[in-house]
């Protein structure tokens, strides 16, 4: 998993690191405008627990539960998406 440093301190991971069964906490989004609202609205909010469900057969799209939805994203979608360490 690649990690990405955050306010020169804090490593966090991003959700496209996260591997099928693996669950944490989304601590912030990367992006702004349309790309940002449209993933607040679908419920992937600061302190919301993300859990991914399954990948596509060939690996993108990734589908995620999220408020007890499921949610499907591209990988490079996912990768705006700052995670906390899975658990």
């Amino acid at each position: 998993m690649d990690r990405i440093e955050i306010n020169g301190n804090e490593q966090q991971y991003t959700l496209r690191d996260y591997r099928e069964g693996q669950r944490g906490k989304i601590i912030g989004i990367k992006g702004e405008g349309k790309f940002k609202t449209r993933i607040v609205e679908m419920g992937f909010v600061k302190g919301a627990e993300v859990y991914v469900e399954k990948y596509a057969p060939l690996r993108d799209p990734v589908e995620f539960i999220v408020k007890g939805y499921h949610v499907s994203l591209r990988r490079d979608e996912a990768e705006m998406i700052i995670m906390s360490e899975p658990f």
